[in-house]
């Protein structure tokens, strides 16, 4: 595990290059994609923004949830989550996908799975000026809390890389996760409070969401722009314990499985 750490350390030059490589390749795509489109490159901020729109309409309108600014509630804790499972989705086959190129160029199989990660971290940090524009439009207050966010950011950065290292080793073998994911990201979704506060849930179920590390990053999230507050680093500290697990049984997997991913690519 320890020789793998370094090893991801020493080839962050290629990490660099291939996240480069990665976001240029999206922003390719999405010219390609919205070419004579009117707000063109700007469609990947509307549909964070439309997934808020209807979930805003069923939520608060339909359902009648009672929160203040329920979209920026729910715009808060949409952010995090799409990183989450967007670097889940794309880093799940991102050893399969890159089979060919593992083949030509040596170098650690936990390589590609961290590209689909940082890039999707780009994108989530590109997202937050907009998050606080409508914060501010909806008469929000933005506190200094905001300077605690790196926090929840790292934990999560850590645990969502060893999960998708993780997966991608994984897929390489197992070929049906890829089409299980989405269903179980969709179930994972609903059981992470960001559509609704954790004060809704009912007193017996709050160990569960405790047992939820990706509940108490979201909570943390909008604790720290929605609400304006300091998130709990009660719940934080053992979360971040398990980040760390995760991504150290995630780096040993990948130091024990790599020597026979190019015949099974």
């Amino acid at each position: 595990m320890t020789r793998a750490l370094r090893e991801l350390i020493a080839y962050r030059e290629i990490l660099l290059i291939l996240i480069w490589r990665d976001l240029k390749t999206r922003w390719r795509d999405l010219k390609t994609r919205y070419r004579g489109s009117v707000l063109g490159f700007l469609w990947t901020f509307l549909n964070p923004l439309l997934l808020m729109v209807i979930y805003s309409l069923v939520f608060s309108v339909y359902m009648r949830v009672d929160i203040r600014a329920y979209p920026i509630f729910v715009f808060a804790g949409l952010l995090p989550w799409i990183w989450f499972s967007s670097s889940m989705l794309a880093g799940a086959s991102s050893v399969v996908d890159s089979g060919s190129l593992m083949k030509r160029v040596p170098f650690p199989p936990q390589i590609l799975p961290a590209v689909s990660v940082t890039a999707a971290l780009v994108n989530f940090l590109l997202a937050l000026p907009l998050l606080l524009v409508f914060m501010v439009a909806w008469g929000l207050p933005v506190g200094w809390s905001l300077l605690l966010l790196p926090l929840p950011i790292a934990i999560q950065y850590v645990f969502t890389l060893g999960l998708t290292i993780v997966l991608s080793m994984l897929t390489v073998r197992y070929r049906d996760l890829q089409q299980l994911l989405a269903n179980l990201l969709t179930l994972w979704f609903f059981l992470t409070p960001v559509l609704y506060p954790t004060a809704m849930v009912p007193a017996r179920f709050h160990a569960f969401l405790l047992l939820n590390p990706m509940a108490i990053l979201v909570s943390a999230f909008q604790d720290a722009v929605y609400g304006a507050q300091v998130p709990s680093f009660m719940h934080l500290a053992p979360v971040a314990l398990v980040a760390l697990v995760v991504f150290g049984v995630a780096l040993a997997l990948a130091d024990r499985m790599r020597w026979g991913l190019a015949e099974e690519i």
